[in-house]
C-alpha cells in the first residue's frame, strides 16, 4: 500500500459549478434588429430567386441574425445584472457588504471588474477585492483540509503504484473505507467542505477521462457517505418513535418500556440517541409555548421526568452488567 497518495487540485470553478442557459432565437420578436438589412438599403435589396444558392444564402443570413441577436441580448442583460450588483454593493454597510460578496462570489469575474473600473468606484473595488481574497484564502485552507480527509479514506484502496484500480484488489479495502467514513462522520469531519472536495475531484476525473478507477472510487465514497448519514437519521427516527411510545404510556410502565427499548437492556435504541431526542423535544416545547406559562412548565417537567427515569434505568442496568 502506498504511503503517499496525491490528488490533483481541481480549479476553483469545479467547486462552484456554473450552469449555462441556452437561449432560443426569435428574430421576429427582436427589438435589436428592427429594420436591419445587413448593409443593403431598401432600394438596393435584391428580389428573391429560387435557386439552391439563394436558399443557402437566406439560411446563412438568418443564422447570422440569430447569432448577433443572441449576443446583443445576452450582453445587455449581463450589463444590467452587473450594474444592479454594483449598486447593491455601493449601498451596503460593511457587514452587508461582506454578506453580499459571499452570496455573489461567482459573479466577481473579469466582466464585473471591467464594469466596476468603468464606473470609477476605486474604494468599492478595493473593499470587494479584499473580501474576495480572504474568501479564496479560506477556501484553499478548507480544500487542503478536505483533501487530507479524502486521501485518508481512499488510502486502503490505493496500490503500491499509487493507482486506484476498481474494484480494489484487496477485498477488505471497501470495508476499511466504510469504517473510516463512519468514524469520520461521527467526528464531524465529513462536512460541506469535504463533500465539495469529493464532488470537485469527481468532476475533474470525469473531464480527464483517464482515471476510471478514481472516478468509480469517488462515486463509492459518496454512496458510503449517503448510506452512513441516512442510517444515522433512521436511528434518530427510531429514537423519536420510541420517545412517543414512552410519552403516551402510563408512568408506572416506563421502567419496563425503557428496559425493553434501550440497547443497554433488551432493545436497539442507544441511550445517547434517546437523550438527544428528549433534549430536542424540550427545545421545541420551549420555542412553541409561551415563556413562563403553566403549559410550558408542565410539558417540560414531564419530558425531564422521562429523561431522569431513563438515566436511572441505564445506571441500574450498567451496574448489573459491570
Amino acid at each position: 500500500m502506498a504511503s503517499i497518495f496525491t490528488l490533483p487540485r481541481p480549479t476553483l470553478s469545479l467547486y462552484f459549478p456554473k450552469y449555462r442557459k441556452v437561449f432560443n432565437c426569435n428574430v421576429l420578436q427582436s427589438p435589436f434588429l428592427k429594420d436591419w438589412n445587413l448593409g443593403f438599403s431598401r432600394k438596393e435589396r435584391f428580389e428573391p430567386f429560387t435557386s439552391t444558392a439563394s436558399i443557402e444564402l437566406r439560411r446563412r443570413r438568418r443564422t447570422l441574425i440569430c447569432a448577433v441577436n443572441q449576443d446583443a441580448e445576452k450582453a445587455f442583460k449581463k450589463t444590467v445584472e452587473v450594474d444592479r450588483l454594483i449598486d447593491m454593493l455601493r449601498e451596503a454597510n460593511p457587514s452587508e457588504l461582506q454578506k453580499l460578496v459571499v452570496e455573489n462570489i461567482l459573479a466577481f469575474n473579469e466582466t464585473f471588474w471591467i464594469r466596476l473600473a468603468a464606473r470609477n468606484y476605486e474604494e468599492l473595488a478595493t473593499a470587494v477585492m479584499s473580501i474576495v481574497d480572504r474568501i479564496v484564502h479560506k477556501t484553499h485552507e478548507k480544500i487542503d483540509s478536505a483533501t487530507d480527509v479524502l486521501k485518508e479514506i481512499l488510502e486502503p484502496a490505493v496500490n503500491e503504484e499509487e493507482e486506484t484500480p476498481w474494484p480494489p484488489k484487496d477485498p477488505e479495502a471497501l470495508k476499511t473505507m466504510e469504517k473510516k467514513i463512519f468514524q469520520m462522520e461521527q467526528e464531524g469531519k465529513l462536512d460541506e467542505g469535504f463533500l465539495a472536495e469529493v464532488s470537485a475531484q469527481l468532476r475533474q476525473a470525469k473531464e480527464d477521462a483517464d482515471k476510471p478507477g478514481l472516478e468509480a472510487m469517488l462515486q463509492k465514497v459518496l454512496q458510503l457517505y449517503a448510506s452512513t448519514v441516512l442510517s444515522k437519521r433512521n436511528e434518530v427516527l427510531k429514537a423519536e418513535q420510541f420517545l412517543e411510545t414512552v410519552i403516551k404510556a402510563p408512568e408506572q410502565e416506563w421502567n419496563k418500556l425503557l428496559i425493553d427499548g434501550l440497547a443497554v437492556g433488551k432493545g436497539e435504541i442507544s441511550a445517547e440517541d434517546f437523550y438527544a431526542v428528549i433534549k430536542k423535544r424540550i427545545e421545541r416545547t420551549l420555542i412553541r409555548t409561551e415563556g413562563g406559562s403553566y403549559q410550558q412548565r408542565i410539558l417540560t417537567e414531564y419530558l425531564k421526568g422521562i429523561e431522569s427515569r431513563a438515566e436511572e434505568v441505564v445506571q441500574f442496568l450498567q451496574g448489573n452488567t459491570a
